[in-house]
């Protein structure tokens, strides 16, 4: 939810502070700022047969009618400093699904990094106890500590840059489409953060602490001496 509380709320303001000031650091190759968040998604197949439009038959015209093929879920990871993304689909969002890709994250894509700066969302399924849900204890606590987790404030994913990313693949792979099967779909992330990471594709982050100061001077309680 992209909200701003109406009036003074201090948790709000502590947790937007703190991300913000992890999106003040430099770029720092052993301790990448990275962000992610999930969203889910409708599997569609085809009704009728589409028709082609155009000259070129790539525009087509879908019919009303469509077949649902189940749901999934889509999770992002981006480094903005580097120009980085990624996105995967799952069949689930479970805890597990959680703890998986995490360990893809860590040893896979940051194996050398001394700590991953984690920005994300409060969800459930978003902490290192997930871990202990989908390895051995020694496996757990190992991926754990390689994690500096800062949470969103609660209705405060603008926050997140990796909803930026999530926004734009929607917009420009995923709207006006009916994708029927996981692996469609997946072709289609490979494809949407290969091009985006090639051409540098990046997130310029200005909002600062000081700025939040000013502009969204309500959220902070008034202090009397």
């Amino acid at each position: 939810m992209w909200c701003i509380p109406p009036k003074q709320n201090a948790e709000f303001a502590a947790h937007m502070e703190d991300v913000l000031e992890v999106y003040s650091r430099p770029y720092d190759e052993k301790n990448p700022v990275v962000c992610m968040d999930e969203k889910p998604y409708q599997l569609l197949d085809e009704y009728i047969e589409p028709i082609p439009m155009g000259k070129d038959n790539r525009t087509q015209k879908y019919d009303c009618e469509y077949v649902r093929k189940g749901t999934c879920s889509i999770f992002m990871f981006t480094e903005p400093l580097a120009g980085w993304r990624e996105a995967h689909a799952l069949p689930h969002r479970t805890a597990i699904d959680w703890a998986h890709q995490m360990k893809w994250l860590i040893d896979e894509e940051y194996p050398n990094a001394e700590k991953i700066v984690l920005v994300m969302d409060n969800l459930n399924t978003h902490a290192t106890a997930s871990f202990y849900k989908a390895f051995l204890p020694p496996e757990a606590q190992r991926l754990a500590q390689k994690l500096e987790i800062h949470y969103t404030p609660k209705h405060g994913s603008w926050l997140d840059i990796a909803e930026i990313e999530l926004s734009a693949l929607t917009t420009q792979s995923l709207l006006g489409v009916r994708i029927p099967s996981l692996d469609a779909l997946n072709d289609i992330l490979a494809k949407w953060h290969t091009n985006r990471n090639n051409t540098q594709k990046g997130v310029s982050w200005h909002f600062t602490c000081c700025d939040a100061r000013i502009k969204l001077k309500h959220l902070y309680p008034e202090i009397k001496f």
